[in-house]
């Protein structure tokens, strides 16, 4: 059994209420006439549900997303998002990840070292195969997607071998 599981956040927790998964969730963030983008986000169904279980089973939980202001900006508006969706009790760590692909990945490792977690152990969770997935097979973590229209966006999405339909699908797997 997993020991940690690592979620991305756009696309993974919550994505804009317009589009959900039909459109890569990075553009409520580059539109410049949405002005408080947690008014436009929602939490995808069935995320509550499935931390608090995590979290009953004794599994930790940590947020990486990446956002590309300075580091300091980018915890305090990721902070506030977990915040406004009220998830703040039910993760254990929060990051903001720099805008690099295998950013989430370096992240990942220092956290399994700290925690003295074998990668074994690990496992991350996204929407994006550059982003999320890449980035954490690279380090040696098992690593799955969550299904949307815009996943093959990445030609080397067919090689990833677990994609699940909405989050509780991770019951299946770990």
């Amino acid at each position: 059994m997993k020991q940690i599981i690592f979620f991305d956040g756009d696309g993974t927790l919550w994505y804009p209420k317009r589009t959900k998964y039909s459109k890569h969730p990075v553009w409520i963030y580059r539109d410049r006439r949405v002005k408080n983008h947690n008014n436009h986000l929602t939490l995808i169904p069935s995320v509550l549900s499935t931390i608090k279980k995590l979290k009953k089973m004794g599994i930790i939980t940590v947020i990486l997303s990446t956002n590309p202001s300075p580091p300091k900006i980018a915890d305090i508006y990721l902070k506030d998002k977990v915040k406004h969706f009220k998830l703040d009790k039910l993760f254990d760590e929060v990051y903001a990840t720099r805008p690099k692909h295998e950013s989430k990945g370096h992240f990942i490792e220092k956290i399994l070292t700290k925690r003295k977690i074998p990668k074994s152990k690990a496992l991350m969770v996204g929407d994006s195969y550059l982003w999320d997935y890449e980035s954490a097979k690279k380090r040696g973590i098992e690593s799955f997607l969550i299904r949307s229209e815009y996943m093959h966006e990445h030609e080397r999405v067919k090689s990833v071998k677990i994609i699940i339909n909405k989050l509780s699908d991770i019951f299946k797997h770990i």
